[in-house]
Formats: structure tokens, C-alpha cells, sequence
């Protein structure tokens, strides 16, 4: 399960988002008080460490 947690160090990039896919993020980030980079970041940080397996071993062939 996806648990929002605060985070440390950041570096700056430009992303571009789909307005609706901000607004989204942005409404969980005000409920959890967190920064919406900070979720952003989270989020990234799920979706690598659940890429299925398929895809990873793919990779290593």
C-alpha cells in the first residue's frame, strides 16, 4: 500500500504534467501535508520499485 512520507534532498527539473493529472496529485498532496513535490516524488519512487518483474528481466537479458 502507497503510505505519503516527507522526503529529504531534491534537485531542480522541469516535468510537465497533464492539468488534470496536477490537480489530482495536487488535492492528496494538500490532504497529507506534504509539498506536491514531495508526492510527485513518492509516487515515482512506487511505480520503479513495482515495475513487474517481466519488464525487469527483460532488461537483464
Amino acid at each position: 500500500m502507497f503510505k505519503v512520507r516527507h522526503t529529504e534532498e531534491t534537485v531542480n527539473r522541469t516535468l510537465r504534467f497533464p492539468k488534470s493529472l496536477l490537480d489530482k496529485m495536487s488535492e492528496v498532496a494538500q490532504k497529507e501535508n506534504v509539498s506536491l513535490n514531495s508526492f510527485v516524488v513518492q509516487c515515482c519512487e512506487y511505480a520503479l520499485e513495482n515495475i513487474q518483474e517481466t519488464e525487469a528481466k527483460k532488461t537483464e537479458e
